[in-house]
C-alpha cells in the first residue's frame, strides 16, 4: 500500500564521487536496491508569490513547512502524481502525501475544490492552502534517485544524482532538464529512520569521513537564484 503518513529523522550527507563508490559498496550485505531502481523524480515546489516558505526555511527555524507536487518520470494530465506536505519540528519530519493528477491540482490551489476524497489528510493540506491563501509555482527540482532499504527493518537510504533546477516551465509534463545545483560527481544522500542509526552504518559513514551536513535542494536553488540576481 502506499504510504501517505510518515514521521521519521532524515539525515543529509554530500559525498563526492569517490565516497558514492565506497558507500554503494559497503551497502552490500546490509541493504538492497528497491524494486524501481534509479528513477527520475521531479518535485514542483508551491511557494507564496514573495517566496514566504523557502525565505523562513533557509534562516533554519525549530520549525518549517513546505508543499510540492512530485513526479516520477516525466508527468501527463492523466497520471498520478503526489501532492506532499512536509514539516519539520525539532529534527523529526512528517510527511503527509494523498495521490492526485495535475487537473485536479490546479484547481485545488485557484480554490476551487479539493485534491482527493475527504478525509484528515486532505483536510490537513487544505488548511495550509488556506493559510497561505496564495501559493503559485515557485521552482522545479529534479534528481536521479538510487533507493535502499533494509529487509526486516525501517531503515531507507538514498542516494540522489545530478540534482538540478529551474524556474520556469513549471510543469511536470515538460522535461527533466534543469540547472545543476552541485558541482559534477557530487551526490546527496539521505538517510531516513524513525529511532537511531544502527550502529554498522554509522561505522560506514565513519569509515569513509562520510560527515552530516545541512542541504535543502529548494534552498539551494533558492541560493543560487538570489546569487544571479545580485550579478545583474
Amino acid at each position: 500500500m502506499a504510504i501517505t503518513v510518515m514521521k521519521r529523522y532524515e539525515l543529509k550527507y554530500l559525498l563526492n564521487a569517490a565516497q558514492t563508490a565506497y558507500l554503494r559498496e559497503r551497502l552490500k550485505g546490509h541493504m538492497e536496491v528497491d524494486q524501481y531502481g534509479k528513477t527520475s523524480i521531479a518535485s514542483l515546489y508551491y511557494d507564496t508569490p514573495t517566496y514566504q516558505l523557502i525565505r523562513t526555511s533557509v534562516e533554519k527555524p525549530a520549525f518549517k513547512e513546505k508543499i510540492r507536487l512530485r513526479s516520477y518520470g516525466i508527468a501527463t494530465e492523466d497520471s498520478p502524481v503526489f501532492l506532499e506536505l512536509k514539516r519539520k519540528a525539532y529534527g523529526i519530519v512528517y510527511k503527509r502525501r494523498v495521490q492526485t493528477t495535475i487537473p485536479l491540482v490546479h484547481k485545488f490551489f485557484s480554490g476551487e475544490g479539493d485534491i482527493c476524497a475527504p478525509g484528515q489528510i486532505n483536510r490537513e493540506i487544505t488548511a495550509f492552502r488556506d493559510h497561505y491563501r496564495t501559493l503559485v509555482p515557485a521552482c522545479m527540482i529534479i534528481y536521479d534517485r538510487e533507493a535502499y532499504f533494509e529487509p526486516g527493518g525501517d531503515l531507507r537510504l538514498t542516494i540522489d544524482e545530478n540534482p538540478r533546477y529551474r524556474t520556469d516551465d513549471l510543469t511536470l509534463t515538460k522535461s527533466m532538464d534543469g540547472t545543476s545545483l552541485l558541482d559534477e560527481g557530487w551526490t546527496i544522500l539521505e538517510v531516513k529512520v524513525q529511532q537511531a542509526m544502527p550502529m554498522w552504518l554509522c561505522e560506514i559513514l565513519s569509515a569513509g569521513e562520510i560527515r552530516k551536513g545541512s542541504f535543502s535542494k529548494y534552498g539551494e536553488a533558492y541560493r543560487q537564484q538570489l546569487l544571479k540576481a545580485q550579478s545583474f
